[in-house]
């Protein structure tokens, strides 16, 4: 009865861990990226079985998500990569949350706050390398002022500075700026070593370094979109690693109906029909997620073959023409995104990354877990 929906195998998400996990030595820690609602798959659920699957942390982007992991059960280790307000460092100690440290104001304002709640709170350093987004910044310029400032932030009372981190900019597009960062990086961790503080954890490997650059293991790696099946960049090597995507968006056709040709379909008359043909309406639009920017241009998949869509996709419906597929009729089942019907082929359309499309996909899905 469900209008649209979303298919997530569990057993899928666990191939491609085993299959990240495997391309590193023995010992590296993981750290399963379940920001942004699991990259719209369900944190929760994502979460749980990357613990189950035997995780050594998760990643998220603020304590909103965090503490929605922690009460529902889950209880390795969380890394916030985002801010989070030094009024809620008591909450951050409470919940055994981990939280990236930027700057030294930051530290001290957190050490501060740690301090007043009567606990430590764990953090990693953030460095900024060159994504000029967050961290203190490690340029060859300012290597050492930063040293000096990490070193002072990791001996702060109240805080346990247990790792330091960066993050690539342009990992799946630029070999020669990604290794300027990550030797920006191991200059800035020794130069705080030569200061008298280690890390436990020292990590840098997105997606992308996870797939191409091995020498950026260090002692954990942090996939986001690869672990739900994508590559980073549609146009690299699948021989990289065996990736299956992880999550399917279908709907149901609502109805069929023979309209003549030169008949506008839809808002704006952008599509006037060029023969008698057969519409199959599909409740499925930009409320749900599925792009206005699809409209014209974009194809769903049936069993018997492909569709394309035909007139704008409104907020809750679009029309599909299967005038060439005589065997879909009412109920029958349309994939939006899977296998056939890549969720990377909307994502050239919309000239964006399957990121962005992934977690657009609004609350209006419900995610079923196989």
């Amino acid at each position: 009865m469900t209008r649209t929906w979303a298919e997530v195998s569990l057993d899928r998400l666990a191939q491609n861990y085993h299959a990240l996990q495997g391309l590193t030595s023995q010992g590296t820690k993981f750290m399963g990226m379940v920001k942004a609602d699991a990259y719209g798959h369900g944190a929760v659920p994502v979460a749980k079985k990357l613990e189950e699957l035997g995780a050594d942390y998760l990643g998220v982007a603020c304590l909103a998500e965090a503490v929605e992991l922690r009460q529902a059960g889950v209880t390795i280790p969380i890394l916030i990569l985002g801010g989070t307000p030094v009024e809620c460092a008591q909450e951050l100690v409470r919940h055994h949350i981990t939280q990236a440290c930027y700057d030294l104001d930051y530290a001290k304002a957190l050490s501060a706050e740690a301090q007043k709640a009567g606990g430590t709170l764990t953090v990693h350093i953030q460095c900024d390398t060159g994504m000029t987004r967050l961290g203190f910044l490690c340029h060859e310029d300012t290597v050492d002022q930063a040293a000096q400032e990490i070193a002072q932030a990791a001996e702060l009372p109240g805080l346990r500075a247990e790792g330091i981190f960066t993050h690539f900019s342009d990992a799946d597009g630029s070999e020669e700026y990604t290794m300027r960062q990550f030797d920006r990086f191991l200059d800035v961790i020794q130069k705080v070593q030569d200061l008298g503080h280690t890390f436990a954890i020292r990590h840098c490997a997105n997606s992308a370094a996870t797939l191409l650059y091995p020498a950026t293991y260090l002692d954990m790696i942090r996939p986001g979109i690869a672990l739900y099946g994508h590559f980073p960049d549609a146009a690299m090597d699948p021989a990289l690693c065996p990736l299956t995507p992880v999550m399917e968006v279908k709907t149901r056709v609502v109805t069929v109906r023979a309209v003549p040709a030169d008949t506008p379909v839809s808002y704006g008359r952008t599509n006037i029909l060029t023969r008698d043909s057969r519409l199959a309406v599909l409740p499925v639009g930009y409320g749900d997620g599925y792009c206005r920017g699809f409209s014209n241009k974009l194809t769903v998949r049936f069993p018997g073959g492909q569709a394309p869509v035909v007139g704008r996709v409104c907020m809750d419906i679009c029309m599909v023409d299967v005038t060439d597929l005589p065997e879909v009729t009412t109920g029958s089942v349309a994939t939006l995104y899977g296998e056939g019907q890549p969720v990377e082929a909307g994502a050239e359309i919309m000239d964006t990354i399957s990121y962005e499309l992934l977690c657009v996909l609004t609350k209006r899905i419900p995610r079923l877990y196989r």
